[in-house]
This record gives structure tokens, C-alpha cells and sequence, in this order.
């Protein structure tokens, strides 16, 4: 594969590559911050805090005897505390130290002390998620259960009748008194491409017949899947699936489950053209309300409703609880997730690498501001869930070490730290390695 193609393929490789980097030195700096903060707090001193790996291209030693760099290799960061041997906190000498000084190192602090430090880590990260949550929805509200227009989609050729505002007292007929009940009436319409809408508008009721409140309608299109592959864009809008005709979008999913993946032709207005596409359904794994996984055919395309709710501002207790209702259960998703993959009961395909961070970053920055704060929360979240996985040389592998020390009232020894920090190490790369392929090569 050549550089330039690879570059094509996810949008341009310096913007990829610059989102990646902004996602990565924010995440990386609130984790190691938090090593830095606690054990500073727990009188453990940190000698270099440094974001990037390698040169120093950026050095100031602070008041109390920290180096605080940025290194030429952005991709990670460490922080170094009095007596690491080296970034991943090994265990160095501490010859010529008094008592005092012994107990400002990470092998001479209390164990709680160690632990506390470890920790900090990936709990900022997962503090951070549950802020970037807690603000988005502050910013963006949530949604009211009025059965009022809040926002309207804009349909290729079709003039829609409603207006922001208006207040949807039924749809053809069924009466709709919540939003709620608005959403499940429209979804059972699948079947019928003109819908009586009654409306309250100002105080006058109206009757209006307008398109289908679920539309065929392109709303956004997934990195990497078919419909990509195809040219489908957002604003698309579905007029026929291999002969038959489209009017709801609801009727999309058991088409394309019934594929089982064979190429399907397509016919969709883009504008006032009218386009014929063809275009191969991949399986996939999606999370589902429970936290696991359901697998199904997909082409990669997600729609909506004619019209949105409109919205309130929470108040901030409501606000954090939703935040923190989010964050777990995007936790729960991923924890099982890595369960399923080293289960083979979902694909390795699901495990990205740097490639493939750099396109959900890029197309992040290109939504908007809340896709972005949403992906960066997201990927918070990924690695500091990630760094607490028992592996010798991340924080979860440490964690282990400390328990053993609690149980056996003494820590591993150092040839068996060596051992097993350099089968930790091994088990990183080629984890990084088997990501990296799957960018490339196999998915």
C-alpha cells in the first residue's frame, strides 16, 4: 500500500494526524497529571513529567525539582518519580538516599501510598470523560417530551409543511400527547410515503399531510463501512432497494439483514439528482442496551426522524447523573468488549490502531464540536479502562504487583519484576502490532 493512498483513504494524513495528536497529548497529559498530582500529594517526588517520549525538544525545572518537558515523540507520555530506573517505574537504585529521602521515592512510600499514585492515572481519565459528558449536556440539553417541533430535516425534493414550533397533536389519525409517544406512532408508519399530520400552530389547528416522520434519509455515513466505500453522503436520501420502493427508513435494516452480505443496488436522490449505487452489507458488532454485543449486517448509514424534540437545560445534579449513566455504561461496553474479542465471540476487527484512531478523530474534528468532545471523552475513557488491564508495565499490572505485596507482605523481587515487566512489554507490542495490521491490512 502506498503512503499517499493511505493518506487519501482516511481524508488527508496531516489533518488525521493532527487530530490524533490533539486527542492524544489532551488524554495522555490529564493521566499522567494525575500520576504527578497524587503522588505528589502522598509526598512522592516526581522527577520528570514529560509528554512524548525521546529528545526533549521543550524543558523548566520547577521550584520543586521537577523537570516538566515536552520530547520530540508526542505519541505517550510517563512521569518519573525518585528512584524509577525509567519511565514505566521498574525499580532503580536508591543507594546513597537517607531515610527520609527513601521515603520520597515509589518503592519507599507506603504501600497505599504506591497505590494511590498508580490509580490516579486512568481515574483522571475517567474523571475526564465524566466532565466532557456532564458539559456536553449541559451544553447541548436534553431532550423535552412535549411533542413540539425543535428542529427540522431538510428532504431532497420534498417540501416539508412543518414548522419549528408547531405542536403535534396525531399522526394519521393516533394521537400523539408526548414526545415519546410521537417517536413509537412514527415508527410503526413504515409502509406509507404521505402521513396526516394534525398540528396545533399558535393556537390554530391545522391538517396537514406531509412525508413519512421517519424518512429514508441519510443522516450521517460511518468511517470504513460500505456505504462509504459506495459515495453514500449525508442528505442522501433512499428512494429503492434492489427494485423495491423506500419510505420510512425503518424498512432499511431487515433488507439489509436479509442480504446475509450479498451487493445490493441501490436508487437515492442526492439533491435533484438521482443516483443508482451498489453496495456489499459487512457484518459488524454493535453494543446493545445490556453492554454487550449484537452482531448484524450493516451497510454503515444511521437516520432519523423528519423532526427533532425540542430541548431543556438540565439542572446540574440531573446533568452529572446522566454523565455518569453514560460514562458507565460506555465502560461496561468496553470492559466486555475486550472480553469478546480475546473470547472470539466478536471480530479482532474491532480492535483499531493508531490508523484507525486517526480516522475517528479527523472525522470528529470535521462534525463539529460535541462529535469531537463526545470522541475524545470516548477515547478518555478507552485508555484509561485500558491501562488498568493486569498487564506487567501498564497501571493494572502494577496494581497487581501491590496486591501481591499486601497479601504477602513483600514485594516481587527484582528478577521476577524484570521478567515480568519484559513479558508485559511483549505482550504491549504485539498488541500494538496486531492493531496496527488490522488498520492496514485485514479490515
Amino acid at each position: 500500500m502506498e503512503l499517499t493512498s493511505l493518506f487519501s483513504a482516511f481524508g488527508g494524513g496531516v489533518q488525521a494526524f493532527a487530530a490524533l495528536l490533539v486527542v492524544i497529548v489532551i488524554i495522555v497529559t490529564i493521566h499522567e497529571y494525575g500520576h504527578y498530582i497524587v503522588g505528589r500529594w502522598c509526598g512522592i517526588h516526581a522527577e520528570v513529567f514529560s509528554i512524548g517520549f525521546g529528545k526533549p525538544i521543550w524543558t523548566r525545572t520547577d521550584k520543586r525539582g521537577t523537570r516538566w518537558q515536552i520530547a520530540l515523540i508526542p505519541l505517550g507520555g510517563y512521569v518519573r518519580f525518585l528512584g524509577d530506573a525509567d519511565a514505566a517505574s521498574r525499580p532503580g537504585s536508591t543507594a546513597g538516599l537517607s531515610q527520609a529521602e527513601k521515603r520520597h521515592t515509589m518503592q519507599g512510600a507506603p504501600l497505599w501510598a504506591r497505590s494511590a499514585t498508580v490509580l490516579a492515572g486512568p481515574a483522571f481519565n475517567i474523571v475526564l470523560t465524566v466532565a466532557l459528558f456532564f458539559g456536553l449536556i449541559l451544553w447541548s440539553g436534553v431532550s423535552d417530551d412535549r411533542p413540539v417541533v425543535g428542529s427540522i430535516e431538510d428532504l431532497p425534493g420534498n417540501t416539508v409543511p412543518l414548522q419549528v414550533g408547531d405542536r403535534i397533536l396525531s399522526l394519521d389519525g393516533t394521537p400523539t400527547p408526548d414526545f415519546s409517544t410521537l417517536a413509537t406512532v412514527a415508527k410503526s408508519l413504515t409502509d406509507r410515503a404521505a402521513v396526516t399530520y394534525v398540528i396545533d400552530r399558535a393556537g390554530q389547528t391545522l391538517t396537514l399531510t406531509g412525508p413519512n416522520p421517519v424518512p429514508p434519509l441519510v443522516q450521517s455515513v460511518t468511517l470504513n463501512s460500505a456505504a462509504e466505500d459506495a459515495g453514500l453522503q449525508p442528505g442522501d436520501l433512499f428512494l429503492a432497494v434492489d427494485g423495491l420502493p423506500i419510505t420510512a427508513f425503518d424498512q432499511m435494516p431487515p433488507l439489509v439483514e436479509a442480504s446475509q452480505g450479498a451487493p445490493m443496488a441501490l436508487k437515492i436522490q442526492r439533491g435533484t439528482e438521482t443516483i443508482d449505487l451498489t453496495l456489499t452489507p459487512r457484518r459488524a458488532d454493535l453494543p446493545n442496551a445490556a453492554g454487550g454485543f449484537d452482531t448484524r449486517w450493516l451497510i454503515g448509514v444511521t437516520g432519523g426522524q423528519l423532526f427533532g424534540p425540542t430541548t431543556r437545560t438540565p439542572g446540574l445534579w440531573e446533568a452529572a447523573s446522566l454523565s455518569v449513566e453514560r460514562s458507565w455504561f460506555m465502560a461496561k461496553t468496553n470492559l466486555n468488549g475486550i472480553v469478546q474479542i480475546v473470547a472470539g465471540t466478536i471480530s479482532s476487527c474491532n480492535l483499531s490502531g493508531p490508523i484507525g484512531m486517526a480516522k475517528v478523530a479527523a472525522a470528529a474534528v470535521q462534525s463539529g464540536f460535541e462529535t469531537f468532545i463526545g470522541t475524545l471523552a470516548l477515547m478518555s475513557l478507552t485508555i484509561g479502562l485500558a491501562n488498568l488491564l493486569p498487564i506487567p508495565i501498564l497501571d493494572g499490572g502494577h496494581l497487581v504487583f501491590h496486591l501481591y505485596e499486601a497479601i504477602t507482605g513483600r514485594p516481587p523481587t527484582d528478577g521476577a519484576l524484570q521478567v515480568l515487566m519484559t513479558f508485559g512489554l511483549t505482550i504491549l507490542i504485539g498488541l500494538m502490532l496486531f492493531a496496527f495490521s488490522n488498520d492496514l491490512f485485514l479490515c
